[in-house]
């Protein structure tokens, strides 16, 4: 059953770059380098909205603070983008539900995007912009690895995924204060604009 693997770990890329997920898989797929993607994500308007979102994304992403808005803004997209690739993906199989796949789709993208949301509120903590350059490449490059690798080897990728994301939320449990310290800043700023007003 291969169709899991790379359903759990499109999933959790999904958490953490949808757009480019869908971009990724629908232009592997319509260069014939893999027959295990719909035709839905091959679309030629479906690649084009997802070129040009991850291309906006890949600019946002790196800017303190506006990274986290982003992240808020797709709380909802990235896991319901997890959930449509996992069901599309599914459709490609026999042996598995459509169901199935769009919760584990789904669960697998709103934990990385947990992780995604609760690191750079961490990072935004630190003064200097650089780190966000640095962690949002880190997340384009491995986003586009670790699918890469799903269309070839899902249950290696499904493993790497896997253990990224336990890693992930570890961080983000050990992080914790910093976090909440990131969320009292912005509660503070959120005041003062209000008060100016």
């Amino acid at each position: 059953m291969t169709a899991l693997p790379l359903i759990f770990t499109a999933g959790s890329a999904c958490g953490i770059n949808a757009y480019a997920v869908v971009a990724l898989l629908g232009i592997l797929g319509r260069a014939g380098v893999t027959d295990v993607v719909p035709a839905g994500l091959q679309r030629t308007d479906v690649l084009v909205a997802a070129v040009v979102m991850f291309l906006l994304e890949a600019v946002l992403d790196k800017i303190p603070y506006l990274d986290s808005f982003w992240d808020v803004v797709h709380t909802v997209v990235r896991p319901v983008c997890g959930a449509l690739v996992g069901a599309a993906l599914a459709g490609q199989s026999t042996s598995l539900s459509t169901a199935v796949a769009a919760a584990v789709g789904g669960g697998s993208a709103l934990g990385a995007h947990v992780v995604k949301a609760g690191t750079r509120m961490a990072i935004n903590t630190s003064p200097e912009p650089f780190s966000n350059i640095v962690v949002s490449t880190a997340e384009d490059l491995g986003v586009g690895g670790v699918v890469a690798l799903a269309v070839f080897h899902p249950v290696l990728a499904a493993v790497i995924a896997g253990a990224l994301l336990v890693t992930g939320l570890l961080v983000v449990y050990l992080c914790a204060s910093r976090i909440r310290r990131y969320l009292r800043r912005r509660r503070e700023r959120r005041a003062l604009r209000t008060a100016a007003g």
